[in-house]
């Protein structure tokens, strides 16, 4: 099989993953938590503080000046979602992933995703034990706890495809059998919008899975100044050391999840979402799962704030990042060079906030 040069493990640890939880707590039903003890909930959410913040400030570390870019990861980790990052080549889309993947004390690996890609090497292959005369399933490398997906769009989209499952419903099915993925479970995708000869672009189904697309940008002059101090003379990726577990993790993605979310702001996100769907600059408005994750991010950075409800400038301060990779602007908007980001911009400014 292909997958031994191909994949790069960055923590070199096996997790077999077990049947997932039911009830309130499962990944189905994660957007679960809308109402609650308020006391209970307001106590939870303060003890992820420290959590939240030793993973900021490890990963802060190695990525320098761009503290909205590290929490809206953060954000996305806490909220069970995936993460795209689409910048040049240079700025450090890589070395986020991976220090994230660092930070945490779970299993991490890495595929680097060229055109020979077989979708086998991202979920497994079924194998023949002679000695046991019967098929065994050895598992690829979607089975961690983080899923390093390096420059994405160089896959074919039939490699593509192979996360699809992963990423929507935590679990892969190779030979009509399922497996359950171990929990958390975040895929964190890298691809560069510029060179594009031979690459393959994201179809809406697979970017539509994505909670969140980042640009990390340039970094200004003394952020730049501090990397060349702090890099030049080593390397800080190596010296990170793991802050968090696992359990550390699911135990903030529940208290994440039991966050509440008032009827007037998931009122207030679904109009947000409308404004897409029938927008004069967009061919395809943002999709009834794009409002269900833009809620959950909302309720990640309430807690991330220390509140135990959400607030509608949550769902502002989220939409460009949530919404705007999954729509597609018209050919008239793009004639004109407007952009989705502007679009939805736009909405969020038209859109009347609740309770004035």
């Amino acid at each position: 099989m292909s997958s031994t040069s191909k994949q790069e493990v960055v923590q070199v640890t096996t997790t077999e993953a077990g049947p997932r939880a039911t009830g309130d707590g499962s990944p189905d039903g994660r957007s679960g938590g809308t109402s609650g003890g308020a006391s209970d909930s307001a106590a939870s959410v303060h003890s992820i503080d420290r959590s939240a913040h030793d993973i900021r400030q490890a990963v802060e570390t190695v990525i320098e000046g761009k503290p909205d870019v590290v929490r809206l990861t953060l954000t996305v980790l806490l909220a069970e979602g995936h993460l795209l990052i689409e910048d040049v080549p240079g700025v450090g889309k890589t070395m986020l992933a991976k220090s994230l993947a660092r930070a945490l004390d779970c299993t991490v690996r890495r595929i680097q995703f060229t055109p020979d890609l077989l979708p086998s090497d991202i979920t497994g292959v079924s194998v023949y034990n002679q000695q046991a005369m019967s098929f065994e399933f050895r598992p690829g490398a979607v089975f961690a706890h983080v899923v390093i997906g390096d420059e994405i769009n160089r896959a074919s989209p039939k490699t593509q495809s192979a996360l699809l499952e992963a990423m929507e419903e935590h679990q892969v099915t190779v030979d009509g059998t399922t497996y359950d993925l171990p929990s958390p479970f975040m895929v964190v995708a890298t691809q560069n919008p510029i060179e594009m000869e031979g690459t393959y672009p994201l179809p809406e189904a697979q970017r539509d899975r994505f909670m969140a697309r980042i640009s990390m940008g340039y970094p200004d002059a003394t952020s730049e100044l501090a990397m060349l101090q702090h890099h030049g003379g080593g390397r800080p990726l190596e010296a990170l050391r793991s802050v968090a577990t696992a359990d550390d993790v699911m135990a903030a993605i529940q208290v994440v999840r039991a966050v509440y979310v008032s009827d007037d702001v998931l009122r207030y996100a679904i109009a947000l979402v409308e404004g897409t769907r029938t927008s004069g600059d967009l061919r395809l408005g943002a999709s009834p799962r794009a409002t269900l994750q833009l809620i959950r991010a909302a309720k990640a950075t309430a807690a991330l704030e220390g509140r135990d409800f959400v607030v509608p400038d949550d769902v502002r301060a989220l939409a460009v990042s949530v919404l705007a990779h999954r729509l597609l602007p018209t050919a008239e908007a793009q004639i004109a060079r407007r952009t989705p980001e502007q679009v939805v911009e736009r909405i969020v400014a038209a859109t009347a906030i609740p309770g004035g």
